[in-house]
């Protein structure tokens, strides 16, 4: 089923020991590396601790601010996982929940960064990664980069699936939820009913808002949190929330929108559109790369399980952009794994001192 990869080699320039003022100065100035991770994550995070134990030059290219979707996150989230099945790189993961939040997150992977001196660039999207003559051509926002290998560890929160319907870009829409406070004494509706959704729903209907919900499927989703599920199919049955299943939302307006129900159209009055349907990879990135991607709606990256090289020698996945569309597939519990199988394949192929 898969490929059989070309073993990559290790930049020519890079391992060199610099020292004093130039050393401090290369940093800024070096284009050449063992490894580029793009995406600043926890993942992104955890393959640059693996990278630096294995004696492997590195950098961290991170378009946004550190962990850019976790600060994007809802603030009051708290994770399905305890602290320390989100740990990475053997650094202790101390919360004062048994399940840790947004907030203790931030700090955590902050410090984790801080703390071992990673060689992160922020602010630095990368546009562009092609092969060149046995290494890479990384085209960032600032400069080229020319490394042995890459990492894609890019995750999946920037892109959100779009309805694609009339009154969509209306300023009163949302595909993102931060707090609740901005939606009190309000008309929302909330589409979806993943655990953003459900969220979303009642934080918002506990500081006031009218909140109304528009369910595709038959109910709350079973992979919504098990502390939650129960809250918000009371609040359902009790007729606190209204929820509209098996139904879409078919276009939206001003001062209203038109659900399509298993009734008919339904229009209700309307202030504002919480559209959690969900997010996707950068599949045109994807692609302009080299990466295979599956012919069928899960558009899944091509990938050895065993390394997680792509079909593209010396190009890596980690993390969960590698289930496509399947975004439920991969998270930080899980995924930490991808660092030590990508960095242990690297390795092999360098040479003996």
């Amino acid at each position: 089923m898969y490929a059989i990869f070309t073993r990559t080699r290790r930049h020519p320039l890079a391992g060199i020991r610099l020292y004093g003022n130039f050393a401090r100065q290369n940093r800024y100035m070096s284009t050449n590396y063992d490894i580029i991770i793009i995406g600043g994550g926890p993942i992104g995070i955890a393959c640059a601790l693996e990278a630096r134990n294995a004696g492997l030059n590195y950098l961290i290219l991170e378009k946004g601010c550190l962990v850019n979707s976790l600060y994007n996150y809802p603030a009051n989230m708290t994770f399905f996982s305890t602290s320390e099945r989100i740990e990475i790189g053997g650094v202790p993961f101390v919360s004062n929940n048994v399940k840790p939040n947004r907030s203790e997150a931030l700090e955590y992977y902050r410090r984790v960064a801080v703390s071992h001196h990673l060689n992160i660039h922020l602010q630095e999207a990368v546009q562009q990664i092609r092969p060149l003559n046995g290494i890479f051509e990384v085209i960032s926002t600032r400069r080229t980069y020319t490394p042995a290998n890459v990492i894609l560890a890019t995750g999946f929160y920037d892109i959100p699936v779009l309805m694609d319907i009339p009154g969509e870009q209306l300023a009163k829409v949302t595909h993102y939820y931060k707090e609740p406070h901005f939606y009190a004494m309000q008309k929302v509706v909330v589409v979806g009913a993943s655990n953003s959704a459900v969220d979303a729903a009642l934080e918002t209907w506990r500081k006031g808002a009218e909140v109304t919900m528009v369910i595709r499927g038959e109910g709350i989703g079973a992979r919504v949190k098990y502390w939650v599920k129960p809250d918000i199919e009371n609040r359902i049955k009790e007729g606190s929330i209204k929820a509209y299943t098996h139904s879409a939302l078919s276009a939206i307006r001003p001062g209203e929108v038109d659900i399509r129900t298993p009734d008919g159209t339904v229009t209700i009055a309307n202030d504002y559109v919480i559209a959690l349907t969900g997010y996707q990879p950068n599949f045109d990135f994807l692609r302009k790369a080299g990466i295979i991607l599956s012919d069928d709606e899960r558009l899944q990256p091509f990938y050895d399980p065993a390394t997680m090289e792509t079909n593209i020698p010396g190009l890596y996945l980690a993390g969960v952009v590698c289930g496509g569309m399947n975004t439920h597939v991969w998270f930080i519990e899980n995924s930490r794994v991808h660092a030590g199988m990508i960095i242990r394949n690297i390795t092999i192929s360098l040479p003996t001192p």
